[in-house]
């Protein structure tokens, strides 16, 4: 299959790459980062270097790579964690506006099937649930499939060097699951340990 990756130089996007690949699928792995693309390259992944934000060129990304799969594992997240409550609004954006303009590409692309991720756990009030609850509503609609991950640990992960508490999940336990789940029917799919 065609699967276009959005996120892919990410966490988990680097993970999945070599797993698609190694199966026979052709991965298109989107990044708003013009550095990151030989990174890409280098995993297997043809680079498509565009913003999420940009709607037109979303959807000429999608149309020009004529995706059988959309895979959003698009976050906007700081490196260090102490400051992920000042990425809040930023990550929300990306979950709503980044997946609403996926969405649209998909739809003018002959709606190949889309996965999306979010989280297994409550967030606070405030925009970020907000947000997540609107891509889950979103991708259900479309008949797709949200990703419900636990807490990552692991290699590259803000829990490098301790198990966070449940729901967790091992990053390239998440990766492998991810893949497997790529025929799966529409709905909310709990990824953890």
């Amino acid at each position: 299959m065609r699967v276009f990756l959005a996120g892919a130089s990410g966490v988990i996007g680097q993970r999945l790459i070599p797993r698609l690949v190694q199966l026979g699928h052709v991965v298109g792995g989107m990044t708003r980062s013009a550095n990151k693309t030989e990174l890409l390259a280098q995993l297997g992944a043809e680079p498509i270097l565009c913003d999420v934000f940009d709607r037109d060129a979303v959807i000429q990304a999608v149309r020009d790579f004529a995706p059988d799969i959309i895979l959003n594992e698009l976050t906007d997240l700081p490196d260090e964690v102490e400051r992920i409550g000042d990425h809040a609004e930023l990550n929300a954006r990306i979950r709503t506006e980044g997946n609403q303009n996926l969405i649209d590409a998909a739809r003018q692309s002959g709606s190949p099937k889309i996965l999306a991720q979010t989280v297994a756990w409550q967030l606070p009030d405030g925009p970020d649930a907000r947000a997540v609850a609107e891509l889950e509503r979103a991708v259900l609609a479309e008949g797709g499939v949200v990703l419900s991950y636990g807490q990552f640990y692991g290699p590259g992960t803000y829990n490098e060097q301790r198990i966070p508490d449940e729901p967790r999940v091992q990053i390239d336990r998440a990766a492998e699951r991810t893949v497997q789940l790529l025929d799966s029917a529409s709905g909310v799919v709990v990824i953890t340990d």
